[in-house]
Order: structure tokens, then sequence, then C-alpha cells
């Protein structure tokens, strides 16, 4: 896929790798190494370090997902987000993809400060930093998880679920085993992004409920009505035109007779997902008695919409998550202003 497909396809996407890209070239052309940069230089460019994250300066739970430590760091960040972004942000749409990947950086930061605190105060860690975009990948590989768990569709395919489950259990085995991966902000992502994941194949669930009630009241109450209408109208064309060897009756019925059958119906109808159902099909203008299709629907029944709560559940989420993430930090910032005080007045 090239980078114009990529743009088009999946913006968001894009416009994040470009931000990965763009913030590291920032860095080495200010003189930070490429491959090995310092613990200053990576706390200058906001990574996520637990004594300035929890203290004052929360901003590093999202700045620290765009900070990469080394080329390597960053290339294999950028095709894990290349892979799964050009599937999941068609799938989910632009907005809800974008807060999925900052809403699950975010958690994955946030299970790592905890972690990392909870060590401290037990004594048998240290502070240290953490950076990159894994957490958010793994929010979004987790979604697709859902996603495939529930067979929901992009432009007509079906994810699949053995795949991505190779693909995350290689991330999580990864770092297991390699020392200085931050597994804990893998998980915190990957937790977020499942949540999130929930609430989106819930709502396409209620959504595909009510396309399905709406084709089957569409082909229950219309099409018989139509089917009985125009046979009675055959009947009376044959019982009262005259036919002579001048007139031609298959072209006399196409052209001053228009019908509708079950078969055409089905082929020029379509589904709306939002909309319920609509048609194209038309009904002989030269008719001024007989209703048309939209009103026939009006009369005997009106298209089902899923109801508001399903349509606004995915935010509705995101918006509780991002509650609960607000009030964690504000938890750990607590406990170490109290154990900061503590420290402070036992040196006096």
């Amino acid at each position: 896929m090239t980078i114009q497909q990529l743009l088009k396809t999946a913006p968001v996407t894009t416009l994040l790798l470009v931000s990965f890209i763009g913030l590291f070239i920032m860095q080495v052309l200010t003189g930070v190494d490429a491959n090995n940069p310092s613990t200053e230089a990576l706390v200058k460019w906001g990574a996520n370090a637990l004594p300035f994250t929890m203290d004052n300066e929360p901003w590093r739970l999202v700045s620290s997902a765009f900070l990469h430590i080394g080329l390597m760091h960053l290339l294999f960040n950028g095709f894990a987000m290349y892979f799964f972004g050009q599937i999941a942000e068609p799938m989910f749409g632009s907005a809800k993809f974008l807060a999925l990947f900052l809403l699950a950086a975010i958690g994955g930061n946030l299970l790592n400060n905890y972690v990392t605190w909870q060590d401290i105060v037990d004594g048998t860690g240290q502070a240290g930093l953490s950076a990159g975009a894994s957490g958010g990948i793994m929010g979004i590989g987790a979604a697709l998880l859902i996603a495939a768990l529930f067979k929901i569709s992009v432009n007509g395919m079906v994810l699949n679920l053995k795949s991505l489950i190779f693909i995350m259990g290689i991330n999580l085995v990864y770092g297991f085993a390699v020392p200085g991966i931050d597994n804990a902000g893998h998980i915190g992502g990957a937790i977020t992004g499942l949540v999130i994941a929930l609430a989106f194949a819930i709502a396409y669930r209620q959504r595909m409920a009510a396309v399905i009630q709406n084709i089957a009241t569409y082909e229950n109450d219309c099409l018989p009505h139509y089917q009985s209408e125009q046979q009675n109208e055959y009947h009376t064309t044959y019982i009262n035109t005259p036919v002579n060897s001048d007139t031609n009756f298959d072209n006399d019925a196409h052209s001053t007779n228009p019908h509708l059958n079950y078969d055409s119906l089905h082929n020029e109808s379509h589904v709306d997902n939002n909309s319920g159902v609509n048609s194209n099909v038309t009904v002989n203008p030269t008719n001024p008695i007989r209703p048309t299709l939209n009103e026939t629907l009006n009369e005997k029944s009106t298209a089902v919409k899923p109801a508001l709560i399903w349509q606004l559940l995915p935010w509705i989420v995101m918006l509780f998550i991002s509650i609960g993430f607000m009030w964690w930090w504000q938890d750990i910032h607590q406990q170490l202003i109290e154990v900061l005080n503590a420290i402070e007045q036992s040196t006096v």
C-alpha cells in the first residue's frame, strides 16, 4: 500500500507514523544518539518517568507514546502500527481509532507506573522510565482480536483470529523474555483495548440486529403487497385489452405498464446500516393512485434503528475509562506526595 493509499484509507494511522518518525528525526538532529539515547535526553523529550509523570507532569502519559528508544524500537513499532492501523482504522472509524490508541497508551503507562510504584514501596524496585507506542499498539491489536471473535468485517473481509492471537502472543513473549521491555505497559494497553473493543462489538451487534429486522419487515410486509398488486394488474390488462397482430405484448408491457417482481426488488434494493432500509425501486409514475414503496413502508412499518445508547456506547465507555484513569493517576500521585512529605519530615 502506497503512502497516498494509506493516507486515504487510514489518515490517522498515517499521521501517527509521521509523528513517530518526525519526532525521532528531531531528536537525532539535536544530538540525541539514534541507537542508544541517554536517560537525560529521553526525559527531556517526554518519556514516562515515574517521579515526573506521577508528580506534576501527567502529560508524559501521552507524550511518551510518540517517543522511541532507538532506531530499532521505532522500526518495530512503526511496522506494527502500519500493519494494525490500516485494518483497525477503517473498521472502527478514525476518531474512535485515535481515542483507542491514546487511551490504550495511557492505560499501559499507568499500569507500568503503578507496578513500579508498588515495587518501590515494597523496597524491591526503583524508579525508571519508559517510552514507545507499544501500549497503544497492543490496545489496537486486542481490539482487533475482539473484532475477529465477533466476526466484524472490514470491506467484506473477516479477520483471521488465529493470526492475530499469534502476533499478540509473540509481542507478549518477547516482552517477558527480553530484559528492559515494558511488559506492564503492553498488558495495560491490551486490557484497555479489550474493554473498549467490547463496547464496539456490542454496538455493532445492535446495528446488525436492526438491519436484519428491517430486512425481515421489508420482505414480509412490502413484497407480498406488490406481488399481489402486479398479478391483479396483469389479469386486468389481459381481459380488457384487445390483442391484434399490430401490437407486441412484451414491448407494450415494458413501455406502458412496467412491472415489479420479487427478484428485481432484491437486486435493486440495498441496506444502509445507519438509516435502515432504502430502495431505488420506482413505481409507475403515470398511476397517481398507487402508493410509492416509501409510502407503503411508512404506512406498514417504521424502519427500526438501534437505540441511541448503543450508538453512543463506545464513547460512553471511553469516557468512563478516561475518568477512571484520572482517578488512578490522582491516587498514585497522592501516595507519592505523602511518601515524599514523610521523607522530608524525617530528614528535618
